[in-house]
């Protein structure tokens, strides 16, 4: 069973929705990273999820987290075993059943959604797409055909922290979230590679890096799908010359 599920619906059903002009420094924010079975988009699927609310005129202790932990009805890789630290045995004991856990964190985010605050995960393909494909595998109704926020004709509303350090830092280096945290001076609530530490360390970025880029700091919620988009489109020409100038493929996929 989820922890903590019905006081974060409590709190989201408490939230005003928010107008599509609110900056983003000034926006609630719904932090949300995911453990998987591997790293299969369209195989694998979601064993540990939570979310994180947070409210920007509180501090972070006031945070609402939820968490699940599912049984997904699937070996998990031994590599994504020895990141996350799950087993099958674990996992079959202990995790709930995946249409009911599934929902209600579906539930959680569309919830957020008509309330116009944006879902917040580091690299976040990887996590939505991973939502979006246990929803499909347990036919379960799609995030498109759930209540959405009234911006950009009801897409899903993302902020994604890796895009918009892309587009702002020039530093060279890795770009995973350890590395990015240890940037901007975020410091984790427990290990990386967990579920809750990994969303909250993803929510305390926005702080960090709109004090130092004012751009960011104002961007309003109804720019924000195309400024990241631009900004992805950007890193990933640049990032394609690069690969180009090695003699090595273009990158493949795309951001939401």
């Amino acid at each position: 069973m989820p922890n903590n599920i019905n006081e974060l619906m409590e709190a989201l059903n408490e939230t005003q929705q928010q107008s599509e002009k609110t900056p983003l420094s000034q926006s609630f924010l719904l932090g949300f990273d995911t453990e998987t079975t591997g790293a299969i988009l369209g195989e694998d699927s979601i064993c540990s999820a939570t979310l994180v609310l947070r409210n920007p005129q509180n501090k972070t202790h006031n945070d609402v987290i939820a968490t699940w932990l599912i049984n997904p009805h699937k070996p998990i890789n031994p590599k994504a075993s020895q990141v996350n630290g799950f087993t099958d045995e674990f996992l079959q004991e202990n995790g709930g059943e995946p249409t009911a856990e599934i929902e209600a964190l579906a539930a959680a985010v569309s919830l957020a959604q008509s309330k116009n605050i944006p879902l917040l995960a580091y690299n976040a393909p990887f996590d939505v797409e991973m939502l979006r494909h246990d929803l499909k595998k347990w036919d379960l109704t799609s995030l498109n055909n759930r209540p959405n926020s009234t911006i950009n004709d009801g897409e899903i509303l993302v902020v994604d922290p890796l895009v918009i350090d892309r587009a702002v830092s020039k530093r060279t280096g890795k770009r995973t979230l350890t590395h990015t945290t240890q940037f901007y001076g975020v410091e984790p609530i427990g290990d990386f590679h967990d579920a809750t530490a990994d969303t909250v360390a993803a929510v305390d970025l926005i702080k960090p890096i709109s004090e130092l880029h004012e751009d960011v700091a104002n961007l309003e919620l109804c720019d924000l799908m195309t400024w990241q988009r631009k900004a992805y489109t950007k890193w990933k020409n640049s990032f394609d010359e690069w690969l180009k100038s090695k003699g090595k493929p273009a990158s493949s996929g795309n951001w939401l």
